[in-house]
Order: structure tokens, then sequence, then C-alpha cells
């Protein structure tokens, strides 16, 4: 999956940024306050991606 495709996903659910760190970006979900590192790559697994979602609580892309 493209990140670019995960950054928008998780803002359409209620996710967002929450800090940049130096090789991932923090989102946080503003209903259940849960923290997910997002990794700079541009293409991120999908199983990370849906690690990543799950993390936060929002529907798998």
């Amino acid at each position: 999956m493209k990140r670019t495709d995960l950054v928008r996903h998780l803002p359409a659910h209620g996710c967002e940024l929450y800090r940049e760190g130096s090789k991932h970006s923090l989102y946080r979900n503003l209903a259940t306050n849960r923290v997910a590192a997002v990794p700079r790559h541009t293409e991120i697994k999908d199983l990370a991606a849906r690690r990543i979602c799950d993390d936060l609580g929002v529907p798998r892309p």
C-alpha cells in the first residue's frame, strides 16, 4: 500500500497527525486517544498498514 493512501485514510476516520519523529509520523485517534507510528517509506506492507489501523481502532483500508 502506498503511504499517501494510508495517510489519507487515517484522517478520514478521525485520526490526526500527532507529531513527526525522525523516521516515523505519529498519528492519534481523537476518539480513543490511541497513538500509532506510520513509517516514512513510499510503500508500506499491507500487514503493517492493517496493524496500524488496528492499533488506532479504525477500519482497515
